[in-house]
């Protein structure tokens, strides 16, 4: 089985980009391994349909990124099958939601969508032009991990820390992730 953990967002807002930023944290201090599963772990930035090439290629997605709530407070945490959402679950946080939530939905109708799953955190502030996460996602930080962790253990990954570098060092510099000197 092929799996992708693929961060979604943009850097530039805010909480809106801690997909980016939480895949680029697991990156850093985590190994992921199973003797037969691959495992990779993408930044999908705001590429969404532009990324339809990439997700054909998994059989299991897990999308991290922030998703819309009615009725409840920033940072809350919410780790569901894409294909039963919770009933509060709106879609309509932000533009690149709406156009992932296409691109899954594309996907779905031609056949080509692998099995879905979304660890998402409610937004404080999508803020332009600032490059960190605000206090209530900082918070949610630790469980946003246990549920990835909880996930990727219950399908036999290993998942073997190997750095305890913090989320808020890795923000700075997020933007350049993947670009050669």
């Amino acid at each position: 089985m092929k799996i992708l953990l693929l961060g979604i967002g943009n850097v530039l807002y805010a909480d809106e980009g801690v997909g980016v930023h939480f895949v680029n944290y697991l990156t850093e201090n985590y190994r992921f391994s199973h003797p037969e599963h691959q495992i990779d772990l993408v930044d999908g930035g705001t590429l969404a349909h532009s990324l339809i090439p990439t997700l054909t290629q998994y059989d299991h997605l897990i999308v991290i990124d922030t998703v819309n709530a009615a009725g409840v407070d920033a940072g809350e945490v919410y780790f569901f099958d894409f294909d039963k959402a919770p009933p509060e679950i709106d879609w309509q946080g932000s533009a690149h939601e709406v156009e992932m939530l296409q691109t899954l939905i594309m996907m779905e109708l031609v056949g080509d969508r692998p099995k879905t799953f979304v660890l998402g955190v409610t937004p404080t502030v999508l803020e332009p032009m600032h490059l960190g996460l605000t206090p209530k996602i900082y918070a949610a930080i630790p469980t946003m991990e246990s549920a990835i962790l909880n996930h990727l253990t219950d399908l036999g990954i290993s998942c073997e820390r190997v750095n305890n570098i913090e989320i808020n060092s890795l923000i700075p510099t997020a933007y350049k992730r993947g670009v050669e000197a």
